[in-house]
């Protein structure tokens, strides 16, 4: 068998159908916004539970992973068309390295999952005073000018 899933004849909608579901690779689409305070990831995932959803956050990366099972009992089922992706899936998304991993929040409705990734205060840039000891210039040479 050639790996390719088997087709069933042309049916009353007029295509070639899969006999069973895909298990290609896929994964969920994703958007990502920035607001003042945070980053939010809202990700589609409808038909995967949340006791089928793991998300990490390590070294400035934020990993979604989980799996989408077929619904029902397909085996037992006259099928006519299937175009829903199931099986495992895993989105790594790099973040920036101004966030607070420890205050990450996930949450999930109606096959939505969001999740709210707060930015930490931002370093500030401040003046480094530079001094001298004793009247001495604190980097010892000749000044240039203009390149010379």
């Amino acid at each position: 068998m050639s790996g390719h899933p088997a087709l069933l004849p042309p049916g009353q909608f007029g295509q070639r159908l899969e006999a069973r579901p895909s298990t290609q690779a896929w994964a969920p689409a994703v958007d990502i916004t920035e607001r003042n305070d945070a980053y939010l990831v809202t990700v589609e995932l409808p038909g995967v539970g949340t006791d089928d959803l793991e998300i990490t956050f390590e070294d400035g990366l934020l990993t979604i992973q989980g799996e989408r099972h077929p619904a029902g009992d397909m085996a037992a089922e006259k099928v006519h068309r299937i175009e829903r992706r199931f099986g495992a899936f895993r989105r790594p998304i790099t973040l920036p390295s101004h966030v607070q991993p420890d205050k990450i929040q996930a949450s999930a409705q109606d096959g939505v999952l969001l999740i709210l990734v707060p930015k930490a205060k931002e370093a500030h840039a401040r003046r480094i005073q530079v001094r001298t000891a004793k009247g001495k210039p604190a980097v010892a040479g000749a000044a240039v000018k203009n390149g010379a």
